[in-house]
C-alpha cells in the first residue's frame, strides 16, 4: 500500500518509485503500478531506466508449490546498494556529536587517547597491507586501501623529487574539522608506514582551503 510520504512523490514517477521499494523489500510490477496509478507498461519504462541506472534491479521471487511451472518465473524489483545513497545519512551528524560528547565527559586529553588508540589501530591494519616493500609499491599499497575507504586515492612519480600521495577526496571531512587530531594522526601514520625509508610531508590540506590533501613521500636513497 502507498503512504502518505511515498504519494507525496507522484509527480515524479521515478523517485516515488525508488521511495516505495525503499519500504517494501521487494515489489511486483502490477503492485508498483497500482499504487502509482499507471499502467504497468508505463511502470517498466520507469524502472528499466533506473536499473540503467544502477539503481533497481530485478529479483527472483518464491512462487508457491502449487504454482510453480505455470508460466514465466516470477519477478520483483529491489533497490541496489548504489540506490542507498539517495536516502538520508546523518553519519556525519553523528560522528560530529560523538566527538563533542567524548570530548565534553573525558576532556581533550581524554579524546586525544581515543584518537591515538584508532590511530595505533589503522596503521597496524595498514602495515599489514604495505609490509616491507619499496617504497613506490609501498606508496601504490597505500594509495589502494585509501581508496577503498573512499579517499579516491593515486600516487604521482615526480622523478627525483619522489613520489605524491594525492588523495581527491576525504570521506570525514566533517569529523576531521571537528577533530583536528584526525589529521594530524593520519600524517603521522604515513610517516610511520614509510619509517626509514623515505619522508612524508603534507603539502596541501584540504581543511586549509585547498582542494585536496597531498603527500609528498621522498625516498631517503
Amino acid at each position: 500500500m502507498a503512504t502518505e510520504h511515498s504519494l507525496g512523490h507522484k509527480h515524479d514517477p521515478k523517485r516515488f518509485l525508488l521511495d516505495h521499494l525503499k519500504r517494501n523489500e521487494s515489489v511486483a510490477v502490477s503492485e508498483l503500478a497500482e499504487v502509482l496509478g499507471v499502467t504497468t507498461v508505463a511502470v517498466r519504462q520507469h524502472l528499466e531506466q533506473l536499473e540503467a541506472a544502477g539503481l533497481v534491479e530485478r529479483v527472483a521471487v518464491t512462487k508457491p508449490a502449487g504454482e510453480r511451472g505455470r508460466g514465466r518465473p516470477a519477478a520483483a524489483w529491489s533497490l541496489t546498494a548504489m540506490a542507498i545513497d539517495l536516502f538520508p545519512d546523518r553519519h556525519a551528524d553523528l560522528t560530529i556529536e560523538l566527538i563533542a560528547s567524548i570530548r565534553e565527559a573525558v576532556g581533550q586529553e581524554g579524546l586525544d587517547q581515543v584518537l591515538a588508540k584508532r590511530s595505533t589501530r589503522q596503521q597496524a591494519a595498514y602495515a599489514k597491507v604495505l609490509g616491507e616493500t619499496p617504497v613506490k609499491i609501498r606508496a601504490s599499497s597505500l594509495a589502494k586501501v585509501r581508496s577503498d575507504e573512499g579517499y579516491m586515492a593515486e600516487v604521482l612519480d615526480e622523478g627525483d623529487r619522489g613520489l605524491v600521495l594525492v588523495e581527491h577526496h576525504c570521506p570525514i571531512c566533517d569529523a576531521a574539522a571537528e577533530c583536528q587530531g584526525l589529521c594530524r594522526d593520519e600524517l603521522e601514520t604515513f610517516q610511520q608506514l614509510f619509517s626509514g625509508v623515505a619522508t612524508v610531508e603534507r603539502e596541501s590540506h584540504l581543511l586549509s582551503g585547498d582542494s585536496r590533501c597531498t603527500y609528498r613521500i621522498q625516498p631517503l636513497n
